[in-house]
């Protein structure tokens, strides 16, 4: 195995302390999307027979900031997993080198839309989401909603640019020198 590939596998330990921390976020982020609906649910049904238990006028709209962290965040994290939707329909019937290529492109391609969501996401999230504030909370500002595109633009060009990686390396390492090499 080239030299340049074994000193880059040494980053991998990186990768995946990311996913770890990425994949924690989202678990207390649904923690708290059932905790959230769980009280607003039973405010608005209980909230009869009970005066003090009511729906918070802020449930909702905190419900759906978690929401959108969560399905940016998760689409991020099936990148590194490779669960992403892809066509591999006519890959049987393909040369291994040509669908080699067209991986790396697609990825080269969703590295691209992280950067163009990093870019434009923070653009968004600053200029828009500065500007307003949530309905229920006049004193959180819209950038908390804006903010999950640029993050998981991060996310998505650390994931990519490790799947990127790993096909590049396998253009030069057969699968058995590999396997060696993992041993």
């Amino acid at each position: 195995m080239p030299k340049i590939f074994t000193t880059l596998d040494k980053i991998r330990p990186a990768y995946d302390a990311t996913y770890k921390v990425i994949l924690f976020i989202c678990k207390i982020l649904l923690i708290v999307d059932i905790l959230i609906t769980s009280y607003a649910v039973a405010g608005r049904h209980l909230g009869k027979y009970i005066p003090f238990f009511k729906d918070p006028a802020w449930s909702e709209e905190v419900v759906l900031t978690c929401m959108s962290y969560m399905a940016v965040l998760s689409a991020a994290l099936a990148i590194r997993r490779g669960a992403h939707i892809r066509m591999t329909a006519l890959d049987q019937y393909l040369p291994k080198t040509v669908v080699k290529v067209l991986d790396l492109l697609a990825d080269i391609a969703v590295f691209a839309l992280g950067i163009i969501m990093l870019v434009v996401g923070w653009n968004y999230a600053v200029s828009i989401g500065a500007r307003g504030s949530y309905v229920s909370m006049p004193g959180l500002s819209r950038f908390w909603m804006y903010f999950p595109i640029p993050l998981a633009g991060i996310a998505m060009i650390v994931f990519e640019f490790e799947a990127i990686y790993n096909h590049v390396k396998a253009f030069f390492i057969k699968p058995e020198e590999g396997k060696e090499a993992a041993v």
